[in-house]
């Protein structure tokens, strides 16, 4: 159904989507729970993703927890979604907390390692590609150095 819209158009309702969403959290506040992913290769590269609104800075593949949805599941289809790719299984790192565009934000954080290619669905993610940890693209942004700071702090299994 999506894929009736063409690609630029669909880009630019992300866009106003994403302004009005920004709004709407400034004047109500409210408490939403997220969901991010921190994934890893067979050669320990990181899976980052740019999305075609918002700053633009390299972030984790992350989203919103549907209602009545369980974070894992959660965790399990944004990344999906965000990069084309299954994630393996999932290891919970912890709750980070966040105020976005003056939302309460509770974001789940799991760590995965994944097979395959990613690929930018070109509409919502505009690049999707794993990166060395010693060599991280800039600009990264502060949640997703947050998240890795969290997960370079629990134990690896």
């Amino acid at each position: 159904m999506l894929h009736l819209i063409p690609a630029p158009l669909h880009r630019l309702a992300y866009r106003v989507a994403h302004a009005l969403r920004k709004r709407w959290w400034q004047v109500r506040q409210p408490k939403i729970s997220s969901v991010s992913v921190i994934a890893t290769d067979l050669e320990d590269r990181l899976l980052l993703v740019r999305l075609t609104y918002g700053s633009g800075s390299w972030s984790l593949p992350s989203g919103g927890i549907g209602r009545g949805e369980e974070p894992e599941a959660a965790a399990r289809r944004e990344f999906r979604e965000e990069t084309g790719c299954e994630a393996g299984t999932l290891r919970f790192v912890g709750i980070q907390q966040d105020l976005l565009h003056g939302a309460h934000n509770s974001v789940h954080v799991y760590a995965a390692k994944v097979q395959g290619n990613p690929a930018a669905d070109g509409r919502e993610v505009m690049d999707a590609r794993f990166f060395p940890l010693h060599s991280l693209p800039e600009p990264l942004s502060p949640f997703a150095r947050r998240r890795l700071e969290l997960w370079r702090g629990s134990p690896q299994e």
